[in-house]
């Protein structure tokens, strides 16, 4: 959906409100000065004990209050209006159920995966309900228990005490070595300043020797800044580090430790239900305007393996890329995926099967010198 258009036909729509309040304003100031101006014309005839025609008096009101014509003003807004609400109505169709296929869906996985959730988010009452709701309550305990260590964690980081993200990390120090993660320097890093804020440069020191000096060998650039901190002891904010003090390294830290937190437990930082439902809004208007022209041509495709034209989705919702197979140059499908040889090179199930004839004999790679094994081979998720 270009929504470039919709934007230009609300900004036409606002200007014209905008001027035409302003006009109304000046109506009404207008229609005020007016009857102002009868108002004191009776009041000093009445003083004066003249006469006066109050017929005239009022159709001359009358006709001035009419050459006002307030209600002419607002037309033009009316038509915008009009317009901008055809325009919604046309790229917001109601009508999506002609838009996704009916297919058999596994109701106890999409019921953990609306679970999981709401547990990744915190939302654990919500999540509780849904389960009890669903008739899955035995699942509930398990699914959020690891969740809810996450959040006391970084409920604990809110209020600046490091102390349960600091024990969590001392638990999988190793695991997360392994990930490559720095977060364990990160925590203690953090913590060396809050000691050096509140505490003396002594008892900063021993921390350091303590906690920093096993990271010296692979990040000694970061720990002789945090050395060169100590000579700044009392006064960090008007030193060069100045920026370690900064708020928002808080903030960095916590989503830092709940993308490894999450990494650990074999699960994307972002929910799984939340990327999907935000990619499908972004397709959703091409998808309806695809079926559109496929029920005018009386096409079917719900049959279709994919859709004859591209549907493009924006950087964040491409998490892998298309596998052509470089010996069938075909692309890989799920009756023909791709699979990883011992050797560490990709060919398609179907290219295998043919070069080993049906799994029958040893082959060669056919980019390296490697004898494969078919029943060696495993299918690669992307």
């Amino acid at each position: 959906m270009e929504l470039s258009t919709i934007k230009e036909a609300f900004d036409r729509v606002t200007k014209k409100q905008t001027l035409s309040c302003s006009k109304t304003q000046e109506a009404i100031d207008h229609i005020r000065q007016e009857i102002e101006s009868v108002l004191d014309t009776i009041q000093s005839v009445n003083n004066a004990d003249h006469e006066l025609d109050y017929k005239a008096v009022m159709s001359e009101l009358k006709a001035s209050l009419l050459k006002a014509a307030p209600l002419s003003q607002m037309e033009g807004t009316q038509k915008e209006l009009n317009k901008y609400g055809r325009l919604l109505e046309k790229y917001f169709n109601p009508d999506i159920s002609k838009a996704y296929r009916n297919i058999d869906i596994d109701i106890h996985t999409l019921n953990q995966i609306i679970a999981n959730h709401f547990y990744r988010q915190g939302l654990f009452e919500i999540g509780d309900n849904f389960m009890n709701v669903v008739g899955e309550p035995e699942s509930a305990a398990i699914m959020k228990s690891p969740f809810l260590e996450m959040y006391q964690i970084l409920e604990a980081m809110q209020n600046q005490n490091l102390e349960p993200a600091l024990n969590w990390a001392a638990t999988n120090s190793d695991k997360l070595d392994l990930s490559g993660s720095d977060i364990v320097l990160k925590l203690h890093t953090m913590q060396f300043v809050k000691v050096l804020q509140n505490g003396s440069r002594e008892e900063a020191l021993s921390y350091a020797r303590t906690q920093l000096s096993p990271f010296a060998s692979r990040y000694m650039t970061e720990i002789q800044k945090l050395m060169g901190c100590l000579l700044w002891t009392g006064k960090l904010d008007r030193s060069p580090y100045h920026a370690l003090l900064s708020p928002s390294n808080w903030d960095k830290l916590a989503e830092e430790l709940k993308r490894q937190f999450c990494n650990l437990l074999g699960q994307s930082y972002n929910s799984p239900l939340s990327v999907t439902v935000a990619a499908g809004i972004q397709v959703l208007p091409s998808l309806l305007k695809f079926m559109n022209v496929m029920a005018g041509k009386k096409h079917e495709w719900q049959s279709m393996n994919q859709l004859p034209v591209p549907v493009e989705l924006d950087s964040e919702f491409q998490f892998h890329s298309i596998f052509v197979c470089p010996v069938s140059k075909e692309q890989a499908t799920g009756d023909n995926p791709p699979m990883l040889m011992v050797c560490g090179h990709v060919l398609c199930k179907q290219s295998i099967l043919k070069i080993s004839k049906n799994c029958t004999k040893v082959f060669k790679c056919p980019y390296c010198p490697f004898d494969i094994d078919a029943g060696q081979c495993r299918q690669l998720y992307f």
